[in-house]
């Protein structure tokens, strides 16, 4: 799903996957990374986080903080916490 393109065409898509809930938390991270033409290392390196963070979420391990969800969204003005509520909703 995930497409090495990037520039704008590639931003809306990516927001549009996310407002349809089509995109798991490791897709999302694989996402944002394509988008910007960076490697795991660099990406990592860009949000202040470990590179063995993002590379065990976007294998779908890990248990992430929500600090560290913010740090890897924050490039991409993701509002974790809005996004976690909105998934609670949609569960209900």
């Amino acid at each position: 799903m995930v497409k090495k393109i990037q520039g704008l065409e590639a931003r809306e898509k990516f927001y549009e996957y996310l407002a349809n809930k089509k995109l798991s938390l490791s897709e999302t991270i694989k996402a944002m990374r394509a988008i910007v033409g960076m490697t795991q290392p660099e990406y990592a390196k860009f949000v202040g986080i470990a590179p063995r963070i993002i590379i065990d979420l976007e294998r779908g391990v890990g248990n992430p903080t929500l600090e560290t969800l913010r740090k890897i969204g924050k490039p991409f003005r993701l509002d974790i916490i809005y996004t976690f509520k909105n998934a609670q909703n949609a569960e209900n």
